[in-house]
């Protein structure tokens, strides 16, 4: 029987098989062969208790430890707090890297219009949707992208991360099966890694995870870089000399789509910022 890993605490792993829940252990072999089972794990498992084989994982994030995720959902505020644009960009360098969709959801719009974030991000290639998190405006779309897929959910304090999320399940309530009652999110603290079951899709929150430690992820190559910043795709092989940096060098052309306003200058302030922290790390800290 095939199913997936909804929540692991000490050893032991919920596992939803279609519309069945079992509480399962993982196979002796696994710890020996070096093998942690992660939530989102696709599973093997016999006897509805035991888990003998980990499918391909298509992706994993180290914090939160979560595997086969399928989109990014990065929220920031259109005010109170301002958008931390260097960080979005990290978040959705990573998510790229990853195989991973970012889509970047502003909140707040009732207090600000978010239209010049939106600007930011109109050449990006990432979506964008705006929402507000007090009157449910801008929920039923972002409803539907969750509705299939592996979706987590990150965000810098304060941005209204878990009023998104209240709003999606209603009355402040996530449900996973019926292996646990409705868990008020106002009154919990997540500790552990864990997918909430929404129609056809899983939810995962991320407590945590809003620092970002570079060096963990797969972001690591600089001159991948460039890859991950789909805006620069366009115009990468036009620079005048192979193995550009598009830093400061001479006929540059991600250079010239900055300032004939293609690519934004924010982006792309990001992006020399994130090679600057990628060419000071050393070989020894990405192993």
């Amino acid at each position: 029987m095939t199913g997936i890993i909804i929540k692991g605490v000490g050893g032991r792993y919920i596992v939803k098989c279609e519309n069945k829940i079992n509480e399962c252990s993982a196979k002796g072999v696994f710890r020996k062969k070096g093998i942690t089972p992660l939530v989102g794990d696709y599973v093997e498992i016999e006897n509805d208790t035991l888990i003998t084989k980990v499918l391909d994982r298509k992706n994993s994030l180290i914090r939160p430890p979560v595997a086969n995720i399928d989109k990014l959902i990065i929220v920031c505020a259109s005010a109170d707090p301002e958008p931390n644009f260097y960080f979005i960009d990290k978040l959705t360098a990573i998510a790229v890297s990853q195989g991973i969709t970012p889509i970047i959801v502003i909140n707040k719009h009732d207090i600000k219009n978010p239209e010049e974030i939106i600007s930011i991000y109109r050449n990006s290639g990432i979506k964008i949707i705006s929402c507000s998190a007090k009157n449910s405006d801008g929920i039923d779309e972002l409803k539907k992208i969750i509705s299939s897929g592996i979706s987590v959910f990150t965000g810098a304090s304060g941005v209204g991360k878990s009023s998104i999320i209240n709003c999606i399940f209603g009355d402040a309530l996530m449900e996973t099966g019926d292996i646990s009652d409705k868990i008020k999110r106002g009154k919990h603290t997540t500790r552990h890694a864990e997918l909430f079951v929404y129609k056809d899709g899983f939810v995962a929150d991320t407590p945590g995870f809003s620092s970002v430690d570079i060096v963990k992820y797969n972001v690591l190559d600089k001159k991948k870089l460039q890859y991950y910043f789909p805006e620069f795709l366009d115009y990468i092989e036009c620079c005048r000399f192979s193995g550009c940096a598009h830093i400061k060098e001479k006929d540059c052309e991600i250079l010239n789509q900055v300032e004939k306003g293609n690519i934004s200058k924010s982006r792309f302030q990001s992006y020399q910022s994130l090679y600057n922290e990628l060419k000071d790390i050393k070989e020894w800290q990405i192993k």
